[in-house]
């Protein structure tokens, strides 16, 4: 499927459109449409841990979300070898409204519930 970025990705200001992939239940790939090169490996944060945020107004509303819009929230995953020790980016969850086609990246202020980045090590039961 394929989004309209409402807001960029941080450091990513040119890309406007992107493509979602699924690759499992937990993993999707996003690229940027027209260029090849660029293309981030996505986490449902979900499975790892308990998420909860307030979407920004102006977010909501360049995405057009209400009560009844579907709302799909994945995090950003630098991948390692193992896939343990891949990071994952809590404080910057993008956000697509299926709906509508519109996707955007926030920025969460409170670093203090959510690390910047954390492995995913942490959250494997042991």
């Amino acid at each position: 499927m394929t989004f309209k970025l409402a807001v960029p990705i941080l450091g990513f200001d040119n890309m406007k459109e992107v493509e979602l992939h699924k690759i499992d239940e937990i993993f999707m790939k996003m690229k940027a449409v027209g260029e090849e090169h660029i293309s981030f490996t996505l986490i449902n944060p979900f499975v790892l841990r308990e998420y909860d945020f307030e979407v920004p107004e102006r977010t909501r509303a360049l995405l057009e979300i209400d009560e009844h819009s579907n709302i799909l929230i994945l995090n950003i995953v630098l991948i390692q070898n193992p896939i343990e020790h891949s990071v994952v980016n809590f404080i910057g969850p993008v956000l697509f409204n299926t709906d509508n086609s519109k996707a955007a990246q926030i920025i969460l202020q409170d670093t203090d519930i959510y690390g910047v980045a954390e492995k995913i090590s942490n959250f494997l039961k042991k």
